[in-house]
């Protein structure tokens, strides 16, 4: 087999490999969760929506995939280790974690209780650091793995969603610590920063045309676009990369300011 085969198929076959999914039941992590079993990997579907994580793990399995679903809390660390006591007895390893839970509560710092503020965080950091915390030992007992944290485009900028915001910059953090402190056991860590992501739950969201306006591409991204990547830094093709964000935007964070202030002046 040629070189550039190997790598092909270290991009695009999972076979024997395990990964869990956080947020997995809809949106962007079910998509990604799907990728992920499409290309041979047993997942763990992990949400609190139970009925859609169900109805996904019930179709995917349908189709001869290796799935099950778990009702998971982030936040909760006794939430974790069931699932990854499930793992184990399972298959045994966990090759790949996707922390994708998150949520987002649109008010500024005035308006925005420290509750409020406490939930967000709790569960786009809080519940990442916990996966990786719990993940890890039994990642590095079969050589390692790879832990992928959905971060955001918010992370490089002041949003006004300050909570969200500032979680999604804690994840950059985390995943860079993460990445030095976990290198010796074979686990790579990288996290995604996606900009405008159209789902079934933002598709009609009147923020999509003045977003879309300012993206240098001129169009939204889509969930699959997302979970491509994901599935790039899981897989072997990406074995030395580690402590990285990648920003997949449209080209938003590189400059669309600077972009509408050319255009309006004509520069561009």
């Amino acid at each position: 087999m040629s070189d550039f085969a190997k790598l092909k198929d270290a991009m695009s076959d999972l076979s024997g490999k395990t990964a869990l999914v956080t947020g997995a039941a809809r949106g962007q992590g079910a998509v990604e969760a799907e990728l992920l079993a499409t290309a041979g990997a047993s997942v763990l579907i992990c949400d609190v929506l139970v009925d859609e994580g169900e109805a996904l793990a019930t179709r995917l399995a349908a189709e001869g995939r290796d799935v099950k679903f778990l009702k998971l809390d982030v936040t909760s660390e006794a939430g974790w280790l069931e699932a990854l006591a499930l793992i184990r007895d399972w298959t045994g390893r966990l090759d790949i974690l996707v922390n994708n839970a998150g949520i987002i509560n649109r008010k500024t710092i005035t308006d925005m209780s420290v509750d409020e503020w406490k939930k967000v965080v709790e569960v786009n950091a809080t519940g990442a650091f916990i996966g990786v915390k719990l993940a890890a030992p039994l990642m590095a007992e079969t050589g390692g793995g790879s832990i992928v944290n959905i971060s955001s485009n918010s992370a490089f900028s002041g949003h006004y969603d300050p909570a969200y915001t500032a979680s999604k910059w804690a994840i950059r953090g985390l995943t860079r610590t993460a990445a030095m402190e976990f290198a010796e056991d074979g686990i790579r860590v990288n996290a995604i920063c996606p900009g405008l992501i159209v789902t079934d739950l933002n598709r009609n969201s009147p923020h999509l045309g003045p977003m879309i306006g300012m993206t240098p591409m001129s169009r939204a991204g889509e969930a699959d676009e997302v979970a491509q990547l994901v599935l790039f830094l899981a897989s072997d093709a990406s074995a030395f990369i580690t402590g990285e964000d990648f920003v997949i935007d449209g080209g938003f964070t590189a400059g669309a300011g600077y972009r509408r202030v050319a255009k309006e002046t004509g520069i561009l």
